[in-house]
């Protein structure tokens, strides 16, 4: 009982202390193997001071050879003073008897010789000096990390006094390791041709570091635990009203104090001491190739955190397969109420031990949202598709893809609000904050969110296009324009739009460009692409039942012209954002190719829609193009063809009526293409044929084109610009005989320019000239 009475209390003994007895006597009965775990610990002991005996003899060997090298190089250095001494010797008597010349002959053989000898000695001298001292200041900054990692592996099977100074001896060997780093990095960057040296360095120090890091990682788990980290979860409720409220339980980073504070303090500031030294060794391996040297690193101290909240928490998940917004819920929750923790306690510390580049808040966010990432990638993403057959699938999917979203939002907002700006940036960094992150390494299973999205939106946007009523109904203003331009588009051209919208808002939260720019091309290319064939579609039913004759038919396809302008005004307009400059400055391309698409349907059917007007009004004043003889009778004042009036008429109706139903950009090009093929149609028919012009007839002729111009002057200021051959030809009419028969022939080119003629080639100049019927 008296040796009982003698035993420590079992908190007195360290935590490992505790897990090896507790494993060595699990039951009363094993109390009798305690002679055999006494001798095996015995045994382990000798061993241990075996290695340490055997540690210090080579610690004294190389003291010796150190001692060694130090008389070597004392006597070189004393051979090369004396070199010195006599060379300045010689080089002095050489200067006083400067008549002697066997004295120059000498000198001369000194500078142009030996000199150069002996300088290239004194370097190679200085050279192996450097390195000796260099190796034995590195060999013995390893031994003392060596010795280091020794003591802290005997401090684990000794009592809870010695364990007690194991941070200590870390700190001794990280500083150690530190100045071992920087005389590595001065090595690497200075003698270069010392790789052999550097690289032995480095793989005595790598293989301390094998021992120290795990070591130091197992105990600030134990220390963890000890704390009572992670708090209990089993109480936690996600309501509504939960949420809004404080968290329910305990954090232990907010209760340390004293010991405990100190001893969490030093292997928290221990670990991240560590890192900075893998940082910087990192650095040093990757300097001078073409790798990227700002790869982020996960910050330990708070993955040793976060670690346990993840495991408990998926107990939970569990629980939650069929609602995975409770999964999403309590994520955030338990980010939320630790990150105050992670600003005003931890971030402190992480100062102090010189981490450049680290925010606590970043790590404690990008740490919980991995967890999070890796649990969908692993447990809930199979399942969904593994049941892809279930019709109710697709609504599942899309359900948990508005999680996700809504999920990187908030914790983007968490990000914000520390004030401070947000660290993380396009590529790698970013997708630590998302976990939509979990699409990049699973190119299929991005590919079944597109198939899904886009038989989400393809359905709406059918439905859309098969109700005539939003083909008949036009936009009221500029509902996602910023300009106030009115192109008169039916409504379907705003459901496409907003379908777009709607999908390039879903985008934005894809953490890389690859990744938005395959969405868009497989899901927004193709939306467009179904629109602007229901465009071509209708056009073509138009022109098929009426050849566009038809008023009805020629406002369809108005309407179309102007649902294509409008998208393509609007995409142009987006594809200004910095959002969409990003992809297209990484693909090396435009967005949305479709754009040339509606770009070639509105030239095409606005063309179309020329040429029918063309033809109808050629239709309406055929015999007023082939009465060739009107042209030579008398002037009848105020006399115009009933035929070329009805044709006057039809046309003026026409352009009306696209003015009130077509855009102005595409109107514009309509009424300039019809006065263009208008200018050529009559001038071929009349000026260069075989009609004769008698003065009467120019005059009637001249009068005819004016009411012509006169139809155009609603939309421009001169219409007569817009027929330049006509104008021309007709000036070609009035001029006077000479002028037209003997100068024109003489002058030729030269003539035309000097008389303004520049539409109208010498050959149809000559025939206009030709056909001018001139009374004698």
């Amino acid at each position: 009982m008296e040796g009982v009475a003698g035993l420590p209390h079992p908190s007195d003994l360290s935590p490992p202390l505790r897990d090896f007895l507790a494993d060595q006597f699990q039951t009363p009965e094993n109390l009798s193997r305690s002679a055999n775990v006494e001798l095996k610990l015995q045994s382990q002991c000798a061993e241990v001071e075996a290695s340490l005996c055997n540690l210090s003899r080579q610690l004294l060997d190389r003291f010796a050879v150190y001692d060694d090298y130090s008389h070597k190089f004392d006597s070189l250095i004393r051979r090369v003073g004396g070199g010195l001494s006599d060379l300045r010797a010689i080089v002095g008597d050489s200067s006083r008897d400067g008549e002697k010349g066997d004295g120059m002959e000498r000198g001369e053989q000194i500078l142009g010789e030996d000199l150069p000898a002996l300088a290239r000695e004194v370097a190679r001298v200085e050279t192996v000096r450097a390195y000796a001292e260099t190796a034995l200041k590195l060999d013995s900054l390893v031994g003392d990390v060596e010795d280091a990692v020794t003591s802290s592996v005997i401090g684990k099977l000794r009592s809870q006094a010695r364990s007690t100074s194991l941070e200590e001896v870390r700190l001794v060997a990280v500083n150690s390791l530190k100045k071992i780093e920087d005389i590595l990095s001065s090595i690497s960057k200075t003698r270069p041709q010392w790789v052999r040296l550097v690289s032995a360095v480095d793989h005595r120090v790598d293989r301390a570091l094998a021992i120290l890091r795990p070591q130091a990682i197992a105990d600030h788990r134990s220390l963890l635990s000890f704390l009572g980290w992670p708090p209990p979860l089993s109480d936690l409720s996600l309501s509504n009203q939960t949420m809004q409220t404080s968290s329910q339980f305990s954090n232990p980073l907010l209760s340390l104090k004293g010991d405990l504070k100190s001893k969490y303090f030093g292997s928290f500031l221990s670990l991240c001491h560590l890192q900075e030294l893998q940082l910087q060794r990192r650095f040093r391996y990757l300097e001078g190739h073409n790798l990227e040297l700002g790869h982020h690193q996960p910050l330990w101290v708070i993955e040793e955190l976060a670690n346990p909240i993840s495991l408990a928490s998926q107990r939970h998940f569990h629980k939650w397969v069929d609602k995975p917004e409770f999964v999403f819920a309590l994520i955030f929750k338990l980010t939320r109420d630790f990150i105050d923790s992670m600003d005003d306690i931890l971030q402190p510390w992480v100062d102090k031990a010189r981490l450049v580049g680290y925010s606590c808040r970043e790590e404690w966010i990008s740490a919980m949202v991995t967890s999070l990432s890796t649990y969908l990638a692993k447990e809930i993403f199979p399942k969904y598709i593994d049941n892809m057959e279930d019709e109710n699938m697709r609504s599942s999917w899309l359900q948990l893809i508005d999680l996700m979203i809504s999920f990187d939002k908030r914790m983007q907002s968490l990000l914000a609000s520390s004030g401070l700006p947000i660290s993380f940036a396009e590529g790698e960094n970013v997708q630590r904050i998302s976990v939509l992150s979990v699409f990049c390494d699973r190119p299929d299973w991005l590919e079944v969110w597109a198939k899904m999205e886009l038989g989400e939106m393809l359905e709406k946007l059918k439905s859309a296009i098969h109700l005539e009523k939003n083909w008949k109904t036009k936009l009221q203003g500029t509902t996602l324009m910023s300009s106030s331009q009115d192109y008169k588009s039916p409504i379907v051209a705003s459901i496409l739009l907003r379908c777009l919208s709607l999908l390039i808002e879903r985008i934005k939260s894809v953490p890389t460009v690859l990744l938005k720019s395959r969405l868009i091309k497989s899901i927004g290319s193709r939306l467009i692409q179904e629109f602007t064939d229901s465009l071509l579609r209708r056009c073509q039913e138009a022109e098929g039942l009426t050849a566009l004759a038809d008023d009805d038919a020629l406002i369809n396809v108005s309407y179309c012209i102007n649902a294509s302008r409008y998208c393509e005004s609007t995409l142009t307009e987006w594809c200004e954002d910095i959002f969409f400059l990003e992809i297209e400055s990484a693909e090396d391309g435009t967005i949305f190719e479709e754009i040339k698409v509606m770009k070639n349907f509105q030239y095409e059917w606005s063309e179309k829609v020329s040429t029918v007007i063309l033809r109808c009004f050629d239709a309406r004043c055929r015999d007023y193009l082939k009465n060739k003889r009107q042209w030579q009778e008398k002037s009848k004042e105020g006399h115009t063809v009933k035929s070329f009036v009805s044709a006057l008429g039809y046309l003026q109706d026409k352009i009306l009526k696209l003015e009130r139903e077509l855009n102005a950009i595409d109107f514009i090009r309509v009424w300039r293409s019809v006065a263009s093929g208008l200018d050529q149609m009559i001038f071929v028919g009349m000026l260069v044929s075989s009609t004769k012009f008698s003065d009467g007839g120019i005059e009637r002729f001249s009068n005819d084109m004016g009411i012509l111009f006169g139809v155009f002057s609603a939309w421009c200021l001169r219409p007569e610009g817009f027929f330049p051959r006509l104008s021309e030809g007709l000036k070609l009419l009035k001029m006077k005989e000479k002028q037209l028969r003997d100068e024109l022939v003489k002058g030729k080119e030269r003539w035309l320019k000097e008389n303004g003629i520049r539409h109208i080639t010498l050959a149809e100049a000559e025939k206009i000239g030709k056909n001018r019927v001139f009374l004698r």
